[in-house]
């Protein structure tokens, strides 16, 4: 008759102690894909994409590392059901399961809004960068952010001024951070940085349509600084949104290098 040895437990390395006396701010992991659904505000239902992850939470000076594994099975245990609503809760599982005190989530996913062009209103797909980061700081305190950065075209004032005809231009990366008090759609805010540019981009244009945006674009030149500035005065004039930062990048066609500007204010500190 045979008996079975019983099993040798497995050390938890992790959470042994660590005698350094250092605490770490954030540990976790980083790019890691995972599908996700969006609410979308034109098509009234939901999109379907694709999310690259960053999971931290903060480590207390006395333990020695996190369980990485846990940030990939709470992402799992969501299937695909992540989004805006339960991305709080979801933040708050990480925490308590990893035995943390303060938790940091990244989302970034591509956001296809559907666009007619300006005269012939062929209809085509334009792809926008978004980013979700949802925080949780020491004492509990939940804080939601929306990044999104919006391609368009800018138009050089000065090139407009000094050349006996034409201009120079450019596609510009628009990037808005916001924290709101309401619901703020991502098309709302798309619109509102579009709508203070040169000229908006379209996935697709006929020739009346490329004559209507470069006239636009030439009628309406824009340096970097006039760019953010004049998308920050609409974000000062939204009342959902109590902070952002606002950054425009221009991709010079004139020069190896490109051209910046940043505005940074929160409303919360008036």
């Amino acid at each position: 008759m045979t008996t079975c040895a019983t099993p040798t437990p497995i050390p938890d390395v992790q959470n042994s102690v660590d005698s350094r006396h250092l605490a770490i701010n954030k540990v976790g992991i980083k790019s890691i894909r995972h599908p996700i659904k969006v609410l979308d505000k034109s098509g009234g239902g939901v999109q379907h994409t694709i999310a690259v992850f960053n999971m931290y939470v903060g480590l207390p000076h006395n333990f020695k590392g996190t369980h990485m594994s846990r940030f990939v099975e709470i992402l799992n245990s969501h299937e695909r059901e992540i989004s805006v609503e339960s991305f709080e809760p979801m933040l708050r599982e990480m925490v308590r399961k990893l035995e943390a005190e303060t938790g940091h989530v990244e989302m970034t996913f591509p956001y296809f809004i559907n666009k007619a062009a300006p005269v012939s209103g062929v209809q085509s797909l334009m792809d926008y960068e978004v980013t979700f980061i949802g925080e949780i700081r020491e004492g509990g305190a939940y804080e939601f952010t929306m990044k999104v950065v919006v391609p368009v075209t800018s138009l050089c004032p000065c090139s407009k001024k000094i050349s006996a005809y034409g201009a120079h231009n450019q596609r510009s990366h628009v990037t808005v951070t916001t924290i709101t008090n309401d619901l703020l759609w991502i098309e709302e805010l798309v619109q509102l940085v579009e709508a203070q540019a040169s000229c908006e981009l379209y996935g697709l244009l006929k020739r009346p349509d490329e004559k209507f945006v470069t006239e636009r674009a030439y009628d309406n030149p824009k340096f970097v600084e006039d760019m953010v500035r004049d998308v920050a005065g609409s974000l000062n004039d939204e009342p959902r949104v109590v902070a952002y930062v606002v950054e425009s990048e221009n991709f010079e066609s004139i020069h190896n290098h490109s051209a910046y500007a940043l505005i940074e204010q929160d409303k919360r500190l008036r």
